[in-house]
């Protein structure tokens, strides 16, 4: 097929359908209507003569075919990406899209920007923060902070380890001081517990104290930022990781209640590259990293 009548906004369509595995995801990366993807895809399978998935109730599924075309679209697709973001790189050298873990965010990288910022006072910070998964496409950040459990990669790109994720009971100072006192980890009990997304990190830490917990009743919050709020503002106990209370306890105003900490993970670096950072996003992530690292 000759260059010119080649399907490009197809290609694009099917590229993203069948690396995030869903027509819906992938209509949300390229701004347009879910019935556009499967129509353009149909358009490329009629062009070719044979399907490129296998559609399914609620999910669709690459054939050999369509395996053999991402294999090809995929990195071709990226090559041309990251060329277009070294050229763009070279004349918004001082402009630098982070993308960034809420928690992460709000607890420790926004009130330590300014320390950024002395550094390198020309580099020019968008904060995204969000915690989807990041292709690193033209627009998109040039480099991402992430949490996880058990996930240590991610398809594509590269990733350094930042720190690992230990969290502690904290308390407001002045909750304390005005409520009953707490010297083992049952008179925790006295005061509600603050929860992020589950209640199950409570659970652990009390298991890991010894303590058959009893229902972990209280609130539950979507992150540890509005968790760290909520502790600040003498709603109850809470359980937070220490790097982000660290700022907080030192200040008085939260106090640690045990050294007894439960692992959740860690956080990381990514970029779809290391070695081909623009100078603000290298300079970012020598930042970030030696943040942690000189801990």
């Amino acid at each position: 097929m000759k260059r010119g009548r080649l399907p490009l906004t197809a290609l694009r369509s099917f590229e993203a359908a069948g690396r995030l595995e869903s027509f819906t995801l992938a209509a949300e990366e390229l701004f347009i209507s879910q019935a556009a993807v499967s129509r353009q895809i149909r358009e490329l399978e009629q062009l070719l003569g044979q399907p490129l998935f296998e559609r399914r109730h609620r999910s669709v599924l690459l054939t050999g075919s369509g395996r053999q075309l991402l294999a090809v679209l995929t990195p071709s697709f990226d090559q041309i990406d990251e060329s277009l973001e070294d050229i763009r790189g070279a004349s918004m050298s001082a402009d630098l899209k982070v993308s960034v873990e809420p928690s992460f965010a709000a607890c420790w990288l926004v009130p330590r920007l300014p320390e950024f910022r002395k550094r390198h006072p020309d580099v020019e910070i968008l904060l995204d923060a969000d915690p989807r998964t990041i292709e690193f496409r033209t627009g998109q950040a040039q480099i991402a902070i992430r949490h996880s459990a058990t996930v240590a990669a991610w398809p594509r790109t590269e990733s350094r380890h930042l720190i690992d994720v230990r969290s502690v009971p904290v308390i407001a100072s002045d909750l304390l001081a005005r409520g009953p006192p707490i010297s083992s980890p049952h008179e925790i009990f006295a005061y509600e517990l603050l929860h992020e997304e589950t209640r199950d990190a409570w659970s652990r830490w009390f298991e890991a104290a010894g303590i058959m917990p009893e229902t972990a009743k209280g609130p539950v919050y979507a992150d540890d930022g509005l968790v760290l709020q909520a502790a600040l503002r003498g709603q109850g106990v809470a359980l937070l990781d220490e790097a982000f209370a660290e700022e907080e306890i030192k200040a008085g105003r939260l106090r640690q209640l045990f050294d007894l900490a439960v692992p959740n993970g860690a956080y990381w670096l990514v970029a779809r590259s290391f070695d081909r950072l623009t100078p603000p996003a290298a300079d970012f992530a020598r930042w970030v990293t030696e943040s942690f690292h000189k801990r």
